[in-house]
């Protein structure tokens, strides 16, 4: 017959110096688990919450991002008359040549610098992407050295206040004003007239190309058409689609929390063992006791992995509360994280989330830890003799 639960909440309480060790190591080792996940899930929101389904993005066929494709004006001219893309008011079609360029600028810290995307957009830019909204200054003009930046880039880097100026190949921009993307992968960009860049970077043809279509049969026509097209060497795709495949800059973080889980899991499974261990020789007399009474060794080794479980999930739940109030921390400071983008080794700015099922991952994480390091001292109180268990002392 198996052992009542409360036998198992007793035996954690009465023992609660070592329990709360045990748990305390737990603990700390969810938390880094769960806040390393939870970096590389910032990363993935930022991108799952980029572009607008409505539209399709064109680049070079072959190319894995922007920053690595190439469009020409003739390309550009050949699609902007397609009849499947939509027309705005004054009748032109919804369609943006864009560049986008890496410049190198200064950290707000003063300590060196970092890479950050620059991108030129013709005036349908901004009618392509509502999210993006002007919170402080001006609109950049037309023909002009001016630029745009997000408020999180302005946040980290010198020049990018409203006034300032920035270096841009043998000319300088000069900042007029702030926008905020919605956490989107805008956010990490600074925005010109693509012209103008063209101009000042010396190229020749755009990088992408950005487009609405009328409706989504209009959308699938104008994939198709320019897939088939061998002349033009193009492939489309949806914008939403573009920017969700654009998660490679999290992988660092995802095999980073493995590793470490990994790595201090074995710390956590020994110290859970230590303790069960030190139970069963605490509790050598209580285990023949328990023999004599009629349990089986079944039943006590149920009721050692029960225990050691037990702590480990407490410890699970201990180490997601911390990690939440670091979130909520984070959210309150409005701290920002930076790291490499791995498609065009410019800066991405981002903030961590902790979602709720990351808790809950980090909580199932910490009940095999417990199960793991339960096992053994488990089976070592079943073997237990009868007769020198309860000669014990």
């Amino acid at each position: 017959m198996p052992l009542p639960l409360k036998y198992n909440f007793r035996n954690v309480r009465v023992r609660w110096r070592s329990t709360l060790s045990t748990i305390l190591g737990i603990a700390l080792v969810v938390s880094v688990f769960v806040l390393l996940r939870a970096l590389a899930r910032g990363i993935e929101t930022t991108n799952s919450n980029t572009g607008d389904p409505r539209n399709i993005l064109v680049v070079r066929k072959g190319s894995q991002a922007e920053s690595g494709s190439m469009v020409s004006r003739e390309q550009f001219r050949t699609l902007r008359y397609f009849d499947e893309i939509a027309r705005n008011e004054q009748g032109e079609p919804v369609i943006s040549a864009e560049l986008v360029l890496i410049i190198s600028v200064p950290r707000g810290t003063g300590v060196g610098e970092a890479n950050t995307l620059i991108r030129g957009v013709t005036p349908s830019g901004q009618e392509l992407r509502p999210q993006v909204k002007l919170v402080k200054g001006r609109w950049f003009s037309r023909g002009k050295r001016e630029m745009i930046v997000s408020e999180r880039l302005a946040g980290r880097f010198t020049g990018f206040e409203i006034g300032g100026t920035i270096k841009a190949g043998l000319d300088r921009l000069t900042v007029v004003g702030h926008f905020d993307a919605r956490s989107s992968a805008f956010d990490n960009e600074a925005w010109m007239d693509a012209d103008e860049a063209r101009s000042i970077f010396d190229r020749d043809q755009y990088s992408s190309i950005l487009l609405r279509p009328r409706d989504q049969a209009a959308a699938d026509a104008i994939i198709k058409r320019i897939e088939v097209d061998k002349r033009l060497g193009l492939r489309a795709e949806h914008e939403v689609d573009y920017y969700s495949k654009q998660t490679m800059t999290a992988m660092p973080f995802k095999y980073l929390a493995a590793i470490l889980g990994a790595a201090m899991s074995v710390g956590a499974v020994f110290a859970a063992m230590n303790t069960m261990y030190a139970s069963v020789a605490a509790r050598t007399r209580e285990v023949g006791t328990l023999r004599v009474l009629g349990y089986s060794r079944r039943s006590i080794v149920f009721c050692f992995l029960i225990e050691g479980t037990l702590l480990a999930i407490l410890g699970g739940l201990l180490g997601s509360i911390l990690s939440l109030a670091v979130y909520a921390y984070v959210v309150v400071r409005k701290v920002q994280f930076g790291t490499m983008d791995w498609q065009s080794f410019a800066e991405t700015v981002f903030q961590f989330r902790v979602t709720p099922d990351l808790m809950l991952t980090g909580i199932a994480f910490a009940a095999m830890i417990g199960l793991a390091g339960s096992f053994l001292p488990a089976l070592r109180a079943a073997r237990l003799p009868v007769i020198s268990a309860l000669k014990s002392l």
